[in-house]
């Protein structure tokens, strides 16, 4: 058991890595949903890095030096966690139609009101790569961006919307014919993303969630072996 949460405290701590790098490179993504800013890439992983960090601790102290009271705050603290996973993913699961809903709305809230405001350079920055990237328009479709705080009365879109086809991209997108604009949203394409590396999401979770049950089970059986031997010495 001990081993195992070596391994997982190891597997946080670069969780917790790669959320201190995404917060520093990519800071920008995190204002790209208003309301929820707590919930981006960064911060969960800052906070599941931690989290997983005291756990597994927790757990190999336990475990080590045969001690009940940390076994058994493992145990439910572990628990806790895996309860509250599959709570989690199941109401994200009935709800996906909502949840979908929210983040439109989330998303098409930051582009009228943050992008290109002052402060707001990395907001600004993550959609313009992203659009580059992707090959696309606005959340639904480029009349997002028409009327944003930006750019207010105008019917215009930023110049990431424009194609490869423009060569000179400086206000291309007052200037330039519709026809030289995506004309899908980045909603759709993102969605498309996710799907296609879903069984690599999937893989990664049913790991994490085995280890998580053999963790529990070992802290279970280590405490029960330490209650039983207490008795007989007792006895």
């Amino acid at each position: 058991m001990c081993t195992s949460n070596v391994l997982v405290w190891l597997v946080a701590c670069g969780v917790l890595g790669i959320g201190v790098w995404l917060r520093l490179a990519y800071g920008g993504y995190a204002t790209m949903l208003p309301g929820y800013s707590a919930l981006s890439a960064d911060s969960l992983c800052i906070i599941a890095g931690m989290i997983t960090f005291f756990v597994a601790f927790f757990g190999c102290c336990g475990s080590w030096f045969q001690n009940r009271c940390l076994l058994i705050l493992y145990v439910t603290l572990v628990g806790t966690i895996f309860t509250m996973e599959v709570t989690a993913g199941t109401l994200a699961f009935v709800y996906r139609d909502d949840v979908k809903g929210t983040l439109k709305n989330e998303f098409k809230l930051g582009i009228k009101h943050n992008y290109r405001k002052t402060g707001q350079e990395g907001f600004t920055l993550a959609w313009d790569h992203i659009q580059t990237r992707l090959d696309c328009c606005g959340v639904s479709n480029k009349n997002d961006w028409y009327n944003i705080d930006a750019w207010t009365n105008q019917s215009r879109v930023p110049d990431s919307c424009c194609d490869e086809q423009v060569t000179n991209k400086t206000d291309c997108g007052i200037n330039v014919s519709a026809s030289y604009i995506y004309s899908k949203g980045c909603f759709s394409k993102l969605h498309v993303w996710l799907i296609e590396r879903l069984h690599v999401a999937g893989i990664i979770i049913l790991v994490f969630a085995f280890v998580q049950l053999f963790g529990l089970v070992a802290a279970m059986l280590i405490y029960c072996t330490l209650r039983h031997r207490n008795r007989k010495w007792n006895s």
